[in-house]
């Protein structure tokens, strides 16, 4: 590994073809991804042969553990920034720093969500809903993935590292083991297989959490052993009131973001339950859907944010431009595809959830609906990523205020008061598309602002 006095040789995120680097650096990130959400979807899957009860309980956890997810992630993204930037500055003190620090963080997050999954998940339920059947399905699950919690907190941060200093295989090798390991225990703890209790939903979760602490594992081991670019010195570890608030000034932007997205599921699961339990199920079933075309996206962020900031480190403006340009591309590409897929199967979608009629029948008009923004959306990510490398979140976080608050959520209760008297829950999805093409909008506006301001002051550089 790197000594604190070493400086590291160039790095291939300042001298690899743009467009080279941007697909390796993305395409592990991409398979890995697409594999969360193939065991995502599964999980689903699986826990819908219970019954409805339990696929609705597992949909109403999801505002809890996208909180959760929120918290690791958005330490993970100030971490990407910081520590990307840090090695595009040939700064290897402060590269060091940000990763034990970023430890530190996750630390007590993981603290604050296991106060939160002992005491809070309970009455998270019952907020909800009084379907008894429902709410003990909930606890089972969502106590048992949030007590349990610390694997996944271990396993980004980790993961983030790998990713930070190019190492995306690594990263994607972390997160496939992760995923195989939960799509094994899966049925074997939900059903009780091979001698082992069957546990039903609890065995869901339990098999996630033992995927995400296997995959924390080998993503420490990876860089410990193979990320010659940092140390991860934890003897003598002191909080550094400096990196932590670089850290944060990234992540507190990105942990709202997802953050304001538990809330607008929360939101959007108590509009939807006023026409029907089996409307909250479509919704839940659409997100599961959705990652599938999402999930590519943000394999493609995590490839295209380092690449941005090293070069923003570097002050080299023509490479952080044609990463940004073949970024877009490469996203409204991917939404394209999933757009027309979820529009010519719908039925065949949703036949995987063991969907009954009336599930059919609410779910087919809503998944060809809400698709519709999926081609605004691409672009809108990706610049709002942009703006996480360029250590400007707090615009990645009014965009997502805007598609999912400030929005989303009034459109939707303005949609559903109209069309509440007949009962017909399809013009509430169209909240979606009105949402997205205000953060697109809002996005374009931003990036405008931040390329006269900062990206047309960076030296031209070379390819």
């Amino acid at each position: 590994m790197a000594t604190e006095n070493t400086k590291p040789a160039e790095n291939k995120m300042g001298v690899m073809p743009v467009n080279k680097l941007l697909i390796s650096m993305s395409l592990p990130m991409v398979a890995s991804m697409l594999v969360q959400a193939l065991y995502n979807i599964v999980d689903s899957v699986f826990v819908a042969q219970i019954g409805e009860n339990a696929l609705t309980a597992v949909s109403m956890a999801f505002p809890m553990q996208t909180l959760l997810f929120a918290t690791s992630v958005g330490v993970g993204v100030g971490l990407n920034a910081l520590l990307s930037r840090a090695l595009g500055q040939k700064d290897q003190k402060l590269a060091d720093k940000s990763t034990v620090n970023a430890l530190f963080l996750v630390a007590i997050a993981y603290l604050i969500f296991l106060f939160i999954g002992i005491f809070l998940v309970r009455p998270f339920y019952e907020i909800q809903t009084n379907d008894p059947e429902i709410i003990e399905h909930g606890v089972a699950y969502l106590q048992t993935a949030i007590v349990l919690s610390f694997g996944v907190y271990a396993q980004v941060i980790f993961e983030r590292m790998l990713i930070s200093t190019g190492r995306t295989k690594l990263s994607m090798t972390t997160q496939m083991i992760g995923a195989v390991i939960n799509l094994v225990f899966d049925p074997i703890m939900i059903f009780g297989l091979f001698g082992c209790p069957a546990m039903g939903v609890r065995g869901a979760a339990l098999a996630t959490v033992l995927g995400q602490v296997v995959a924390a594992t080998v993503a420490a081991i990876f860089n410990v052993k193979l990320n010659h670019e940092i140390n991860i010195r934890l003897k003598g570890f002191r909080p550094d009131r400096m990196v932590i608030r670089q850290i944060l000034s990234v992540g507190i932007p990105s942990m709202i973001m997802q953050a304001i997205g538990s809330v607008m599921v929360f939101g959007f699961n108590k509009i939807l339950i006023y026409f029907s339990s089996t409307a909250v199920a479509v919704f839940g079933v659409y997100f599961k859907l959705n990652s599938m075309i999402f999930m590519p996206i943000f394999g493609l962020n995590n490839g295209m944010v380092p690449i941005v900031a090293y070069n923003y480190g570097a002050q080299n403006r023509k490479r952080m431009l044609k990463t940004i340009k073949y970024s877009i591309i490469y996203a409204t590409a991917i939404m394209i595809i999933g757009l027309i897929i979820i529009e010519l199967f719908p039925e065949k979608l949703l036949g995987f959830f063991n969907a009954s009629d009336e599930m059919l029948a609410i779910g087919v008009p809503a998944l060809r609906i809400i698709c519709i923004h999926f081609i605004m959306a691409g672009p809108a990510i990706i610049l709002s990523s942009v703006f996480q490398a360029l250590a400007h979140g707090i615009y990645s976080m009014v965009i997502s205020l805007i598609r999912q608050l400030i929005v989303l959520l009034p459109a939707a209760i303005i949609l559903a008061i109209i069309a509440y008297p007949t009962r017909d829950v399809s013009l509430v999805w169209w909240s979606f598309v009105i949402a997205e093409i205000a953060s697109l909008s809002t996005a374009l506006i931003y990036y405008k602002r931040i390329y006269k301001n900062i990206i047309s002051k960076i030296p031209e550089g070379a390819d």
